[in-house]
């Protein structure tokens, strides 16, 4: 987790809380140490936070205090609710937990009279939809990809053959009948898309990309998307 968004929830915790909370308390719900609460606490306090209390005896967030209203326009309210229900069919289920606090730190942020209008939208987001996959997380995929670590998968494909290989990550594309996982294959030696829902088994390797997941994308784009864009009629 982002400091900054540490920070926000230690804001959060204390909005919400009944009565004061110790550093204990706050390191269990942010699931942190208690030293980086008070490291957190103390930066708060800096920015002048008004947070009172003390180490061994608990913090509240003086009555009155809020953060800055988010400004958003209805397009962009409703642009938020699509994009997070949405997520809703990827059947990546880090992300759509991910949506659902996205959604309530945006919603607790909002002005009144936008809050009602993002808890109900006047919208309808059908739950069809790429199924989550069996067995690979793609969480850890899409940790992979961002560490630029390479994967060990086990890959059954459409014919039944099975084979194992070690495959560079760079991208996933959360397409309505799939998810697949676009990859530099070791044993192709070539760009293969491998459907998530096909992948048996993934570790995450310790080895590294000999070249970024940026120019791979970058690469891959210019072969698979711009190539097509140019021949279509």
């Amino acid at each position: 987790m982002r400091r900054s968004d540490r920070l926000f929830d230690v804001i959060q915790a204390l909005r919400t809380a009944k009565g004061p909370m110790t550093a204990a308390a706050l390191a269990g719900q942010l699931e942190v140490t208690v030293r980086t609460i008070y490291r957190d606490v103390a930066t708060l306090q800096a920015r002048r936070v008004p947070i009172e209390g003390a180490a061994g005896i608990g913090y509240v967030l003086r009555r009155g205090f809020d953060l800055p209203p988010l400004m958003f326009t209805a397009d962009e309210i409703d642009a938020i609710a699509v994009a997070m229900r949405m997520l809703g069919r990827t059947g990546d289920h880090t992300l759509q937990t991910a949506a659902q606090n996205v959604l309530s730190k945006v919603t607790v942020a909002l002005p009144d009279v936008l809050r009602a209008h993002l808890a109900a939208p006047q919208v309808f987001v059908s739950d069809r939809g790429a199924p989550a996959p069996p067995v690979v997380d793609l969480g850890t995929i899409r940790a992979a990809i961002r560490d630029e670590r390479k994967l060990h998968i086990a890959y059954c494909d459409e014919k039944g053959d099975r084979t194992r290989r070690t495959v560079w990550p760079f991208g996933v594309a959360y397409l309505a009948e799939a998810t697949l996982v676009t990859a530099w294959c070791e044993l192709r030696d070539d760009y293969r898309h491998f459907r998530a829902d096909r992948v048996e088994d993934c570790d995450v390797l310790d080895e590294g990309f000999p070249i970024s997941g940026k120019e791979l994308f970058a690469r891959w784009q210019d072969r698979f998307v711009t190539a097509q864009a140019r021949t279509a009629p």
